[in-house]
């Protein structure tokens, strides 16, 4: 019986080292295979994605007894007219200002160097100043070929774009329905799998919902803001900071930099009015803006959020970066149930 056993234990060991062998072998393979699969879904993803963050405004214009077409119709005009005003954005004031930011970065270089710093910086500012004609050489073409080059030469692009916004109102439509069938198949498997997915889709629900508000309060804020002060690259500055919500701390840090280098290039004075607005503003989001809006949501630990942004990174590029904080709010929800899960069953054990 023993033997029997044993044996069993060593065929089960042989296959899987055969199909680690083979996975091994075929890596490029299935790498392929996967890469395919993910070029598939990922446009559904982001609209499926859009659709969850968004369902929350969509509830609220029903309590308001907004008809369901109503709501739907007015967050897809809103939606159009976002991208509209950034693509104005784009090609009549940011591309400007695109260049005005780029010279003042190769000034400030200049000026360090002028002052007798034990800095070498001739290389750099050689390499920045090649990179940045290209970016605004090739930037320029693109905006002025306009919708032809974009077809001609994207054409995979601006079809995955199509068929994820036309996704995306059709999740947005039947997301009821898509909630009420989860909901329904894990109440019916496990309840502690069905209070689990409650407590991941609130927290989740409040992060996303929240992101698209702070996103657009930062836009206004921060334009607003710079504009006053007489920052040159306003428009442009506050756009930055609106997409440096997604990364947590450090994409604020970058963009208040960047601001604060372009009024050392103008003057002391702008500097000066540059570093007080940002200080401010910074403490108004932190204190203010963020806790109103997110809640306890965003209530992570500061060192949890630079390992996961760090390690999304690493092995996901620039993508990971962006997405590092949701699956933070993952794995930080996830492990809170559970512990608490344990807790109260540790607890009843203790008490009976």
């Amino acid at each position: 019986m023993i033997k029997n056993k044993l044996d069993y234990k060593l065929v089960n060991l042989a296959l899987i080292a055969l199909i680690v062998f083979l996975v091994y072998k075929t890596g490029n393979l299935w790498i392929g295979i996967v890469n395919k699969i993910v070029q598939i879904i990922l446009p559904f993803l982001f609209a499926f994605a859009l659709a969850y963050a968004l369902y929350p405004f969509l509830q609220k214009m029903r309590e308001k007894k907004f008809p369901k077409w109503l709501g739907v119709l007015i967050i897809i005009a809103l939606i159009l007219i976002g991208i509209a005003f950034v693509v104005y954005l784009i090609t009549t004031v940011m591309l400007g200002q695109l260049s005005s930011l780029f010279n003042s970065i190769i000034e400030f270089i200049n000026s360090i160097q002028k002052h007798n710093f034990d800095f070498n910086l001739a290389g750099l500012e050689t390499s920045l100043s090649d990179t940045f004609k290209e970016i605004i050489s090739k930037f320029g073409t693109y905006v002025s070929d306009g919708a032809i080059n974009l077809i001609d030469t994207s054409l995979s692009l601006f079809s995955k774009i199509f068929i994820g916004f036309a996704s995306f109102i059709y999740f947005l439509i039947d997301m009821d329905k898509i909630r009420e069938e989860i909901k329904f198949f894990f109440s019916k498997r496990s309840k502690k799998a069905y209070n689990y997915v409650k407590s991941l889709d609130e927290e989740m629900r409040k992060y996303l919902s929240g992101l698209v508000q702070v996103i657009i309060i930062s836009l206004i804020e921060y334009t607003l803001v710079y504009t006053l002060i007489g920052h040159p690259n306003a428009i442009l500055l506050g756009f930055l900071v609106a997409i440096a919500n997604l990364i947590p701390y450090f994409g604020g840090i970058c963009v208040n930099v960047i601001a604060a280098i372009t009024a050392f290039v103008v003057s002391p004075s702008l500097l000066l009015r540059t570093v007080i607005a940002f200080v401010v503003l910074s403490s108004v989001d932190s204190y203010v803006i963020n806790p109103t809006v997110y809640g306890k949501t965003n209530s992570i630990h500061p060192l949890v959020t630079i390992i996961a942004l760090f390690a999304g990174g690493i092995i996901f590029g620039i993508l990971g970066v962006f997405i590092s904080f949701p699956l933070a709010i993952i794995v930080v929800t996830t492990y809170k149930y559970f512990k608490d899960d344990i807790t109260r069953n540790i607890k009843k054990v203790t008490n009976n």
